[in-house]
Order: structure tokens, then C-alpha cells, then sequence
């Protein structure tokens, strides 16, 4: 795994600072000295917590190896901003068809970080559901609480998805 709170330094030297380019060669260089010592079976985890600095250093190494991705936004923040971070940087390498395991990381309670996990696979159509279900904005035309009727439903069919998920 690479992160980019901890690159080599001489990496960060030749690139001038953590760049994609410096994730994906540090990474390339794990990959290359693990297969020398004989490991074939190796998953790649690359993290940095700038959303466009991750993708790019993954696309850099998807094209150089067929090994599998751990994906993930490291160090994302507070779980509002942290959702919004994760979600955009997980869920866009799982469009671009990279990752086959994700881990979002959260300041907060560890529960919300697979309660996100779950919503960002079933929102890029990785993980099927049993509700598919849209809410509109509030805007001047609705005469109802149209957040609290989306709030009590979401309440509502939450135990319905979760048995739905544990009987598929």
C-alpha cells in the first residue's frame, strides 16, 4: 500500500512533492520488489486525500498491472465532508471500472463509514438493492414537508433493504 502521507523521499525530491506520478511509482516499486521475493497474489492500495490526485494514480497504475485495487479516500474528514469526498473520489474509480475492494475512512463513528460504503456501491450500480428510490428538491410548487416525508421513509424501508440484502 501507498499513502501519500508517507512517500519516500526520494520520490518526493524527483517529483517535487506528492504528486500521482510519485504515488504510482512508489506503488509500481512495491509491486515489482513483492513479485522479485516470489508474491504474485498482491492487492494494490493507493490513498491520498486529494480526490483528483487518487484517481489519476490509480489510472497511472490500471494500465501497468493487472493486479486487484483496495480503493479508499484517505484521511477524508468529519463524516459530512468525509462522505461527500468519498463518495466522489470511491465512486468515481468504480465508474472508471478500477477497485475491487473500498474502504471509506471517517472521523466518527465507524458505522457510518459502511452505511456510506453501501450507499456509494449502490449508487455506481456495484451493488444491486432492493429499493431504488428518488427524492425532489423542495422547491415552491410542494404545499407538504416533502423532507420530512423523505425522512420517514427512508426510516421506513431501512429494515426492508436490510432484509432484502440479507436474503439475497
Amino acid at each position: 500500500g501507498v499513502n501519500s502521507g508517507s512517500l519516500e523521499k526520494e520520490l518526493l525530491k524527483k517529483h517535487g512533492g506528492v504528486t500521482a506520478e510519485a504515488l504510482a511509482e512508489s506503488a509500481l516499486l512495491a509491486i515489482s520488489e513483492a513479485e522479485q521475493t516470489g508474491f504474485r497474489e498482491l492487492v494494490i492500495s493507493i490513498k491520498s486525500s486529494d480526490i483528483q490526485q487518487n484517481f489519476d494514480a490509480h489510472r497511472l497504475i490500471a494500465e501497468k498491472t493487472e493486479h486487484p485495487f483496495h480503493i479508499g479516500i484517505t484521511e477524508a474528514g468529519t463524516i459530512e465532508r468525509g462522505k461527500i469526498k468519498s463518495s466522489i473520489g470511491i465512486g468515481s474509480l468504480l465508474l472508471a471500472g478500477i477497485g475491487d475492494t473500498i474502504r471509506v475512512s471517517l472521523t466518527g463513528d465507524p458505522t457510518e463509514e459502511i452505511l456510506c460504503a453501501k450507499e456509494i456501491l449502490k449508487a455506481t450500480g456495484v451493488r444491486k438493492s432492493g429499493f431504488d428510490w428518488i427524492s425532489c428538491p423542495t422547491c415552491g410548487r410542494t404545499r407538504v414537508d416533502l423532507v420530512r416525508i423523505a425522512r420517514e421513509l427512508e426510516d421506513r424501508i431501512r429494515p426492508l433493504e436490510e432484509q432484502w440484502e440479507r436474503e439475497n
